[in-house]
C-alpha cells in the first residue's frame, strides 16, 4: 500500500502507550516499549503539524477483569495488580503522552483496535483512508490492528518501525515482514515524515 498520505484522509494511531505497558515495572512490560517513547512522541507532533487525526488506542479492563480474555483472567484474581484497569496508575499513559481536545481516544479490550469499538466508524466519519501506526506491541495489538485495516481496505497502512516495539528485535522484525507480505509499508520515522507531503 502507497506511504503517500495527505492531512485530510490520515489518521495516526497510537496504541497501548501505557504504564503497565511500557515502563520496566509495568505489569504488562513490553520490553522494547520505553525506547521507542521518544519516536512516539515525535510521531504525534508531527501528525499534529501536518493536520492529521490522531487516535489514542488504549486497553481499558473492568477492575475485576470481566471483560478480559479468557487467557488473561487469573492476572485479576484478589490480590492481584489487576494491569490496565480503568482509572488505575497503569492504565494512564506514560509521560511525555497527552491526548489533546482534537484528538480521539478508542478504548479496547481485545488486540485490535477495531474489535467491538466505534473505530472504523469514527474513521469513516472523518474521511479517514489512511493509516500510520505506532505503539506496542507488534505481533499483538500492531499486527492485529493493521490486518483488520487491511480487511477494511485501508487505502494506505504504515507501520513505522522505530515507533513501534515488541518483547525483542527478531519478534518485531519477524512481525514486520509478515505485514509487509499484505501491503503494509514498514518505513521509520524520518521515511514516514519525508513521505507526508
Amino acid at each position: 500500500m502507497a506511504a503517500n498520505q495527505t492531512c485530510n484522509t490520515t489518521a495516526l494511531l497510537v496504541i497501548d502507550m501505557q504504564n503497565d505497558f511500557v515502563l520496566s515495572d509495568g505489569s504488562m512490560r513490553v520490553d522494547g516499549g520505553l525506547a521507542i517513547v521518544p519516536n512516539v512522541i515525535k510521531s504525534v507532533d508531527f501528525a499534529r503539524q501536518r493536520g492529521f487525526l490522531v487516535i489514542w488506542v488504549v486497553r481499558e479492563h473492568d477492575p475485576l477483569g470481566r471483560d478480559v480474555e479468557l487467557f488473561r483472567k487469573h492476572l485479576y484474581g484478589d490480590g492481584k495488580p489487576k494491569p490496565t484497569s480503568k482509572g488505575s496508575k497503569g492504565a494512564e499513559l506514560v509521560d511525555g503522552l497527552v491526548i489533546k481536545e482534537e484528538d480521539y481516544k478508542v478504548v479496547k479490550t481485545r488486540f485490535s483496535a477495531f474489535f467491538a469499538t466505534h473505530l472504523h466508524s469514527v474513521l469513516q466519519g472523518a474521511g479517514i483512508d489512511s493509516l500510520a501506526v505506532v505503539g506496542v506491541q507488534t505481533p499483538n495489538c500492531i499486527r492485529q490492528t493493521v490486518f483488520d485495516a487491511v480487511e477494511l481496505d485501508y487505502k494506505s497502512v504504515t507501520v513505522i518501525v522505530d515507533a513501534t516495539a515488541a518483547a525483542t528485535p527478531d519478534v518485531h522484525a519477524a512481525n514486520l515482514y509478515d505485514m509487509r507480505n499484505v501491503g503494509v509499508a514498514t518505513l521509520t520515522l524520518e521515511e514516514w515524515c519525508e513521505s507526508c507531503f
